[in-house]
């Protein structure tokens, strides 16, 4: 079964979940850092709580008149705020600005640009691949349930069927989607995160390269490191993991280098 590990923290906030203008404090702002005092200022009310997901900010005309700025540059603010993924703005009757809930979507797509524009090399991104995912193995070795191991089992079940059925799109997916299994399974949401930019990086890499031939190893490289899992030996699965990682990753370098630059 496919597993989005962010849909939980993506819903949309509740339009009906409007809390009094009178509990948030806004304070008029300097004309020459209007832009940056406006966005700093709802950023506070959102670190003290004062405003949380769901929540939605008081109509534009208001919330000009308590920053003492034009609506134009309220605006500007607000869709700075929706660009960095801390507010949504709805239009209609039932619209404004509402605090959205917490998400990784900015960190996604900031990894994949920062490919496009050439900050950062395939090489570099595959490296760091191998760095925290090595650091997710050991905290999933630690925590996993038995719920957890049926899920990566399910996974590997499911490659080998698509594997069988040498449908490479399908078995690309599901063998990505083993990752976002195993980042689930620290419990920790900022790794979730960076592993699903790193992932959809991959998955980037994958749709460049097109189909590939089945790689023989990976089922059975899955297999030794969900053995090494259930013992709970995170040596032993950090290992393995690295090994199939580096493997893996020379094949999409070799393939990248073949098509040049990911943004070409």
């Amino acid at each position: 079964m496919k597993h989005n590990p962010t849909a939980s923290r993506n819903e949309a906030p509740k339009l009906g979940r409007s809390r009094p203008s009178s509990a948030v404090g806004f304070r008029r702002v300097q004309v020459a850092r209007a832009f940056e005092e406006i966005a700093g200022q709802i950023r506070e009310e959102l670190s003290t709580g004062r405003l949380a997901a769901g929540d939605r900010l008081p109509p534009e005309r208001e919330l000009a008149v308590q920053f003492g700025v034009s609506r134009n540059t309220l605006r500007e603010a607000l869709r700075s705020l929706e660009i960095s993924g801390l507010i949504t703005l709805r239009k209609g009757a039932a619209g404004g600005a509402f605090v959205q809930g917490s998400s990784g979507a900015t960190v996604v797509t900031g990894i994949r640009d920062m490919l496009v524009l050439g900050a950062v090399t395939p090489e570099e991104i595959t490296e760091a691949r191998i760095w925290i995912e090595s650091a997710v193995v050991r905290a999933a070795c630690e925590r996993y349930t038995a719920a957890d191991l049926a899920d990566l089992r399910a996974n590997l079940e499911a490659a080998a069927e698509a594997t069988e059925r040498k449908d490479f799109g399908a078995r690309a997916e599901i063998h990505l989607e083993f990752h976002l299994l195993l980042a689930k399974i620290t419990r920790n949401p900022i790794m979730e995160t960076v592993m699903e930019a790193l992932i959809s990086v991959m998955r980037q890499f994958i749709q460049r390269i097109g189909p590939q031939v089945i790689r023989e190893y990976v089922l059975p490289s899955r297999r030794r490191f969900l053995k090494h899992m259930e013992e709970r030996n995170a040596e032993a699965a950090v290992q393995e993991m690295e090994r199939h990682l580096r493997r893996v990753n020379r094949n999409y370098l070799a393939r990248l280098g073949e098509l040049g630059r990911p943004d070409q």
